[in-house]
């Protein structure tokens, strides 16, 4: 079998489980939570680490930032034989009581990409699959780490966020990002609403924990300088402990 085009992998590198980071430099941060983990593949944003957890091959893969280039990386995933599916990433945030350096598992996200709409009419639902975010809130729960749940705006433009008053269409994107808040959105970033989606189509099961890094909204309602959260390593952790229970729990079903 020759490699797939982007992600420059085999099914024989792949693992059935697979973590996405978006950062190809979390992979090795994520990949040391693995047995026997190594690098088996590097191409453009696409960097690969497999290794075992609970005796089970599993795979870390970058996917780059945003919809496009996360897409790829799912599709030749799944061409791979691989099944299920944590992202890891970082995020910002609509709701001001979020406290940076805990983390979200979103349920669903706000379709604001535009490789989405190339699947799937807007209408259709970006969700994520129910099984892996009861074990990323049970993983959650048991480390003590504060988890929200809920919805995410998944967009294309970072700077149409964070300096939305540089851009033509500047009253557009405040005016949603305020219909957003107040329909109980609880952060903002760029790949869950394109991985949700293709997971749909695939039949594929993928779920998302991301890291809080900064709160503007927070700043602004309190008046205080910046704060941010750059260690990322008990999400990372949160993660890892999901993927072994949905591994657990699917050896005892008989496998997938």
């Amino acid at each position: 079998m020759q490699p797939m085009h982007h992600i420059q992998c085999t099914s024989e590198m792949i693992g059935k489980y697979v973590f996405l980071p978006g950062d190809p430099g979390r992979v090795p941060a994520i990949a040391s939570f693995l047995e026997d983990a190594r690098p088996t593949a590097s191409n453009r944003e696409y960097v690969t680490y497999t290794g075992y957890l609970e005796g089970t091959m599993v795979s870390v893969v970058s996917t780059g930032i945003g919809g496009p280039s996360a897409a790829i990386a799912l599709e030749e995933l799944c061409k791979l034989g691989a099944h299920t599916f944590i992202r890891v990433g970082t995020c910002g945030c609509m709701d001001a009581s979020l406290i940076p350096g805990n983390c979200i598992i979103p349920t669903g996200a706000i379709r604001r990409d535009g490789t989405s709409a190339q699947y799937m009419p807007l209408e259709f639902p970006a969700v994520a699959n129910q099984e892996v975010i009861c074990a990323l809130t049970s993983a959650c729960e048991a480390a003590q780490k504060t988890a929200y749940t809920g919805i995410v705006e998944s967009k294309d433009s970072y700077y149409g966020q964070h300096e939305p008053e540089e851009m033509p269409v500047a009253p557009e994107l405040q005016y949603k990002w305020n219909c957003f808040k107040k329909g109980g959105a609880l952060g903002s970033e760029m790949e869950c609403a394109p991985l949700f989606i293709v997971s749909s189509i695939r039949r594929v099961r993928t779920g998302s924990i991301l890291h809080i890094f900064r709160n503007r909204e927070r700043e602004d309602a309190l008046h205080t300088d910046p704060i941010t959260c750059p260690d990322s390593s008990s999400t990372i952790q949160a993660a890892v402990e999901a993927m072994k229970i949905l591994i657990r729990k699917d050896k005892q079903n008989g496998g997938r």
